[in-house]
């Protein structure tokens, strides 16, 4: 028999408090869209009365399958919940469940709450009756949890009896401060579990000391059935137990997902990348590459000796399927590879040569002497491409530039500001025209970007939907007089996503060969001729 773990995803309350992460009205109905068709089982919507963006968020349900989740305080001391103005605004919110927020460190309820042990619990029992009598399923976030059972068991377990006795579906306990460790979770929670099922016990831990996944996999063991977590890991601080990295665990490893089942099905999880690049974007945030299970370098393989085990069986170096979480294999071409590498690679796109192709060879060199410059072509696959083409004699000189110039010049404006304006001239032919082309940008890439793409002649329609998204600049062994290596993103006008590398002493003239590569690879894949 497998138990059912409910998966609550507090991306849009918890994850809000991300530094730098400002979520819109429109942004926390989409995140609850990705949410509710992955199969998370409750979305914590945020905490409606705090402020007019949550309040609005809650005045329609906004998802169809999971419970849409209020969050809230417990009744303040000295009212009644019947005359708490935060318990009526969750009361009032189209929620399906509420999730009260509730001190149980002793400590706290002293310090930052200044009432009685006493008084705390009755808060609980009161809150958790009110959204009971309407019809509403109660849960408690039992607040530094841990801490306080540490610091006082027996008062953090009457907290949690108090919630349970009261009603509560769902009691949880909370890593507020992110510092306890996966056995300390397992003992403890084992311990609640005598005092409250664990049908009715929940985790929500925080990442403070790297341990969140851990502890909520612990957690898991020791009994509790709920396991709450953000998209992506993010949160407060070091943010809060991964949920995507969850959802993977639980449903790939046996150890689990011979135990346990979620809501998530085997179709869903295979949407688990997309879903948690799509959080990145919305955010414009750029996604980790290492996260597990989703990032770009999950399944990637760069040394030769283990890309060439990888060619002959992926298990060699692969802990799961990278398809089953809609994520790819690679295997990285680099100066650390070989030929196995250089093969698993052009496959990869499209291109089948033999072994014994007296091309691969040829690559092979072109690439570490490239690379020996300064270049990096693990994270530039469009350069990369055109590399190959090169080599192989199938890239048209659609262009060439015979010269640039760019002026940075820093001048009062009409307003009386101080700004930064960069011009850009670029002069090129195209077969026996000559053009020459002004712009002005933010900054001298973007001039020249603007200037590059303003007049290609014949080419100017293929490249109409180019747009210049991310910009890196690393610096390549040395100091101030050392090679820059620039690696720019783009997107096309389908939508997809592409990086060129260029390198030089110079990051004007870096930046503008990898903006020169962006232009021949969109032109070679729409198939322009010279």
């Amino acid at each position: 028999m497998t138990a059912r773990i409910h998966l609550f995803d507090t991306t849009l309350r918890d994850g809000a408090q991300t530094t730098g992460v400002d979520f819109s009205l429109a942004d926390k109905i989409a995140i609850a869209g990705h949410l509710d068709a992955l199969g998370v089982d409750y979305v914590e919507g945020g905490y409606p009365g705090a402020n007019p963006l949550d309040t609005e968020l809650f005045r329609e349900k906004r998802t169809q399958r999971a419970r849409f989740t209020a969050f809230g305080m417990t009744k303040r001391a000295g009212r009644s919940a019947a005359n708490d103005p935060g318990i009526a605004a969750l009361l009032d919110a189209e929620a399906d469940a509420i999730c009260f927020v509730a001190k149980a460190w002793d400590y706290h309820v002293r310090v930052a709450l200044e009432i009685e042990p006493e008084e705390n619990l009755a808060a609980i029992r009161e809150s958790v009756a009110a959204a009971i009598a309407r019809g509403r399923e109660a849960m408690v976030d039992c607040e530094h949890f841990f801490d306080g059972y540490k610091a006082n068991p027996d008062y953090a377990l009457a907290c949690a009896r108090a919630a349970y006795e009261a009603g509560a579906r769902w009691v949880v306990l909370c890593d507020t401060n992110g510092g306890t460790l996966p056995s300390e979770v397992a003992a403890i929670v084992t311990r609640v579990s005598e005092v409250v099922p664990g049908d009715n016990l929940g985790i929500h831990a925080h990442d403070d000391c790297g341990c969140a996944v851990a502890n909520s996999l612990a957690a898991i063991e020791a009994g509790a059935r709920q396991v709450q977590g953000t998209l992506n890991g993010l949160g407060e601080r070091c943010g809060n137990a991964n949920l995507v990295t969850l959802i993977g665990t639980l449903a790939l490893k046996p150890r689990f997902a011979e135990r346990f089942a979620t809501g998530v099905t085997p179709e869903a999880l295979s949407r688990l990348t997309p879903v948690s690049r799509a959080i990145d974007e919305l955010l414009n945030r750029q996604p980790n590459r290492h996260a597990p299970y989703v990032g770009a370098s999950a399944f990637a393989t760069k040394a030769g000796i283990h890309a060439s085990a990888v060619l002959k069986d992926p298990k060699t170096y692969e802990h799961v399927e990278p398809e089953r979480v809609g994520n790819l294999r690679r295997v990285l071409v680099s100066d650390q590879g070989g030929k196995s590498n250089l093969r698993a690679e052009l496959e990869r796109l499209g291109l089948d040569l033999g072994k014994d192709d007296p091309r691969l060879g040829r690559m092979l060199q072109v690439l570490k002497e490239k690379e020996a410059l300064g270049y990096a072509y693990e994270g530039a696959d469009a350069s990369f491409y055109l590399l190959v083409k090169r080599v192989m004699g199938e890239v048209p000189d659609f262009f060439d530039v015979e010269r640039y110039s760019v002026n940075v010049e820093r001048r009062w404006n009409a307003k009386g500001e101080l700004t930064t304006v960069a011009e850009a001239i670029v002069k090129v032919r195209v077969g026996d025209e000559v053009l020459i082309s002004a712009a002005e940008g933010n900054g001298p890439v973007n001039a020249l970007d603007v200037a590059l793409r303003k007049d290609l002649g014949r080419y100017q329609e293929p490249i109409a939907g180019l747009e210049l998204i991310d910009f890196k600049v690393r610096i390549f062994q040395g100091g101030t007089d050392a090679a820059t290596r620039v690696l720019v993103e783009f997107r096309d006008g389908d939508g997809s996503r592409f990086t060129t590398v260029g390198v030089s002493p110079n990051i004007i003239d870096a930046s503008f060969e990898a903006l020169t590569d962006a232009i021949d690879y969109t032109l070679l894949k729409a198939g322009a001729t010279a």
